[in-house]
Order: structure tokens, then C-alpha cells, then sequence
């Protein structure tokens, strides 16, 4: 009989019934033939501490981190990354053989490269990218887009001082619109990005104007239930390159997978079938 431990991992949030990960993190386990286990964990805010410090001592080589975790486990990690220090949120835990925990952000390796995957013609740099939110997901947008080398990223929420805050932080290249003007910019976008809940099932629609999208943009959206958001279907009718939002979750899920388990995975239909089962 073997001794040698089984790595496990899993998903902490609150609630976590919903998340898609275990799908995708099992799917790679089976894909790869590796010995390992990848389970969701319901965990309260007041508990949180007290289970990451002992996951270690169960055999757990690290955890993603989904709402409302993701800024919390900032103060518990032993040391973070500096994209996750960008973000101000961290997705990913990895627990060191000395039992010390390191946070990092993947969201934002996850969107852009989606977004080169689903749209490999797009080049950054030949336009202004419209950015739709400014809550956490945005951050990891923008971040990724600055470093790709978007010239300009036209920032619009319903509430314009995070917008505000947001370009404070990022610096010049960041443009701030009225939520009431944003319809407005979307005919100089090479990029339009909504980084909302709008548009969720169950959620409010997104009712910015998108008639003036051109052919030559691409249209994506981190919203993924539905799959074919109402901005999606409007970025087809216009002839435009579209990507859906369940790229961006499948891609952000690899860096963590790789860390734990030794193997780097492959993005592929399969992975998007075993996604969506």
C-alpha cells in the first residue's frame, strides 16, 4: 500500500452550491489521470481564517477563492502577489510545504486570454477599449488590457466615482464617461467589455445602446449564464468578433491547477462541455 499523500483542492465561498470550478478542476483531474480531489467548501466569513490555516494539515495543496472571500483572504495569506496587491482581491491560495499561504489573482490572466483565444485577430493597440463597471472583475480587466497595451480604456459605471477611483489608481490612459454617455463612445471602441452583472440571469439588463458597434470590434462579455448574452447577441447582429465570458473562468482556472497538481492543462471543447454539464 502506497503512503504517498493525495493532493486536494477545492473551492471556498459563501455560497459556493453554484460554482462551476469543481466541473472544470475535476474534468482536468480525469483528463490527466492524476491521483487527486477538487471538492466546492461552504465556508462563513467568521470561519474563514480558522479552515484556510488548517487546510494545509488535511492534505490541501490550495483552494480558489470566490465571493465574498476574495478580499479577506488578503489579511490571512502569508504573503501575496503583486498582481493580486493591483487587484485588491485574490482567486487563488496556494499552501507551501512549510504550511505558509500565498495569495495570488488570476482574473486577469484569465480575461485577456480569453479574449486572444476567441478573438485571435484583435491587436491591442489599435484602439480605445470601452469598459464597462468597476467593481472587482474591472480591475483585472483593466490591469490585463494596461499591460497588453491598449492605448486608451474608456471606463463608464452607474456609479462614476468608482470609475473615478479606478483612473486614480490606473493612471492616465484611464478616460471616465457618464454611464449615460456610454452608449456614445461604443462607435470609437475596438473593444467593448462589460464587466457588470447586468445582463446575469436574474439580474438586470444591460441597457447601454450598442448601435453604434462596428464591424471591426470585438464584443465580449464576463457574464457566462446565459452563455449568449442580450450584448453578445447584439455583437453578432453587427457583424462584429464576439467572445463569451465562460472562457475567461475556464483560463483563469489553469495557473492554480498547474501550481497544485504539477500538470499545466489545456482550454479546449472538452473542457468547455464538462463546464457547462
Amino acid at each position: 500500500m502506497s503512503d504517498r499523500k493525495i493532493p486536494l483542492a477545492g473551492v471556498i465561498g459563501c455560497p459556493v452550491a453554484h460554482s462551476r470550478s469543481p466541473q472544470i478542476q475535476n474534468h482536468w483531474l480525469k483528463t490527466y489521470e492524476i491521483a487527486g480531489y477538487y471538492v466546492p467548501m461552504h465556508v462563513e466569513p467568521q470561519d474563514l481564517e480558522t479552515v484556510i490555516r488548517s487546510l494545509p494539515k488535511a492534505g490541501f495543496v490550495g483552494a480558489n477563492v470566490t465571493i465574498p472571500h476574495k478580499e479577506a483572504v488578503m489579511q490571512i495569506a502569508d504573503k501575496v502577489t503583486d498582481r493580486a496587491t493591483l487587484m485588491g482581491a485574490a482567486n487563488t491560495l496556494i499552501f507551501r510545504e512549510d504550511g505558509s499561504v500565498l495569495a495570488d489573482n488570476t482574473d486577469g490572466y484569465g480575461f485577456i486570454t480569453n479574449l486572444h483565444q476567441g478573438a485571435p485577430d484583435w491587436k491591442p493597440n489599435v484602439g480605445p477599449a470601452l469598459v464597462l463597471g468597476a467593481g472587482g472583475a474591472c480591475r483585472a480587466v483593466i490591469a490585463s488590457l494596461v499591460e497588453a497595451g491598449v492605448p486608451e480604456i474608456m471606463l463608464s459605471n452607474r456609479t462614476r466615482e468608482r470609475a473615478d477611483q479606478l483612473r486614480k489608481e490606473f493612471g492616465k490612459r484611464i478616460q471616465v464617461i457618464d454611464w449615460v454617455k456610454a452608449g456614445n463612445a461604443v462607435e470609437d471602441a475596438s473593444l467593448v467589455v462589460n464587466a457588470t452583472s447586468l445582463g446575469m440571469e436574474g439580474k438586470r439588463p444591460l441597457r447601454v445602446p450598442m448601435d453604434g458597434l462596428q464591424t471591426s470590434c470585438v464584443v465580449t462579455d464576463l457574464v457566462y449564464t446565459p452563455l449568449k448574452t442580450d450584448l453578445i447577441q447584439a455583437g453578432e447582429d453587427a457583424g462584429c468578433t464576439v467572445v463569451d465570458g465562460l472562457g475567461m473562468l475556464l483560463h483563469q482556472a489553469v495557473p492554480g491547477f498547474e501550481r497544485w497538481f504539477g500538470q499545466r492543462p489545456k482550454v479546449d471543447e472538452a473542457t468547455r462541455a464538462a463546464a457547462l454539464a
